[in-house]
């Protein structure tokens, strides 16, 4: 069972802010500031700008943490808030910290490249060579919670991160081998992915329009999503509010190109994840897709879509649109936005739309959220190399029997 969420994103901080932002459909678009952009074209991004690491940091030195870390250790102390629980509840419990990630600490290597450049290695600052391990962003959790008795795993999947670390999370409370899973997805923006997005001629000049036949592309974007997983039992002993419950997850890599996605790969994963959750396409309510803006993904994925659900799809939508393409904290925030749709009865929209591309041939749900009775959400996270994760989220009724080894 999800029970607690911790969120930071360009468009709000925190469950209560993230939801009230998804309603109304906010952009966290806006001018890149906190790295050069001198020399590009264009340059707008979804950076986190109102998070402040001193109300949620409070054990571990700041200065010992990354961008990302920053980010991932604050929303996992929200999550926990959120969720009505302390961390000293915890301390005595078995657990799991799992995090998704692209690209770790590359906001921390950036300035270490530009030193090296510049001054030579001998002049890089140790204090940020130790921010750099990609491992922090899930040990500097526990590190700051003062959990001893978890396992801590940083997974490097990607776009799909966050997803396979919900999985793993899954895997880990429903056969008992933890008690509870601290489980999401964390990156910063950074100059390297940037510039790597950007001379792969995917960057949009202004905004992200997910599946519009005037798309351009993905803006980079940042932030982390953590999620409290934890068993029914142990939810209903404490008298927690219940978001949503994990049904199950797909997961495959079908390393068919670096870059480019397949859309037979796709379709597979979202068959294992159906299956694994023991759901029949027809009762899915809503997909949150990847959906990045790009010409490739959106075509790709669409024609996935249909290709399991028919030519009728469930209501599909990109949070990209308001997001941007947040890494490996993507899939975790489009977790964490599905689980807040299911219990707030409404879906958020795909914004900056204008015309659907006819090869896309879905209700992206244009511009403006509407209320819904949503009972299963599947949310999708496609990488580059193939890697995709798909996690099915469902409505957790009171009094109904849950599923065996439900969480």
């Amino acid at each position: 069972m999800l029970t607690g969420f911790g969120v930071v994103s360009s468009i709000g901080i925190g469950a209560a802010e993230f939801t009230e932002s998804l309603k109304a459909g906010r952009s966290g678009a806006k001018p890149i500031s906190i790295f050069d952009v001198e020399g590009f074209a264009h340059s707008n991004g979804c950076e986190v700008s109102s998070f402040d690491p001193e109300q949620w940091v409070h054990n571990t030195p700041i200065s010992s943490l990354g961008r990302a870390s920053r980010f991932a250790v604050g929303a996992a102390r929200m999550a926990l808030q959120d969720a009505g629980l302390e961390p000293a509840q915890l301390a005595d419990r078995r657990g799991l910290i799992s995090l998704g990630t692209t690209d770790g600490e590359s906001y921390e290597l950036d300035q270490l490249v530009a030193v090296e450049l510049a001054d030579g290695p001998e002049r890089m600052d140790p204090e940020v060579v130790r921010r750099v391990s990609p491992v922090r962003l899930s040990t500097a959790i526990a590190q700051e919670l003062g959990l001893t008795n978890v396992e801590a795993q940083t997974i490097a999947t990607a776009c799909s991160a966050g997803n396979y670390a919900i999985g793993y999370g899954f895997d880990a409370v429903s056969s008992g081998e933890a008690e509870f899973a601290l489980c999401g997805g964390a990156d910063a923006m950074c100059r390297k992915t940037f510039t790597g997005f950007y001379r792969l001629g995917t960057i949009a000049p202004e905004c992200c329009q997910p599946f519009d036949v005037n798309r351009k592309g993905i803006l980079t974007g940042e932030g982390a999503g953590v999620l409290v997983l934890e068993r029914l039992d142990s939810a209903l002993a404490r008298g927690a509010t219940i978001y949503a419950e994990v049904l199950g997850y797909g997961l495959n890599c079908d390393a068919y190109h670096q870059v480019a996605p397949n859309g037979a790969s796709v379709a597979s994963c979202m068959d294992i994840a159906l299956k694994n959750a023991g759901v029949k396409p027809e009762e899915v309510d809503l997909i949150s897709a990847h959906g990045t803006g790009t010409k490739a993904n959106d075509i790709t994925e669409a024609h996935a879509i249909r290709d399991v659900f028919g030519t009728a799809p469930p209501r599909t939508i990109s949070l990209k649109s308001m997001l941007g393409h947040t890494m490996g904290a993507a899939s975790a925030l489009g977790a964490i936005a599905s689980g807040l749709a299911i219990a707030h009865g409404f879906i958020p929209p795909t914004i900056n739309h204008t015309e659907t591309d006819p090869e896309c041939e879905i209700d992206c749900v244009p511009n403006h959220a509407v209320e819904a009775d949503l009972r299963i959400v599947q949310n999708n996270g496609l990488a580059f190399g193939g890697n995709n994760a798909i996690v099915i989220l469902g409505k957790y009724e009171d009094g109904r029997e849950s599923r065996e080894n439900a969480a």
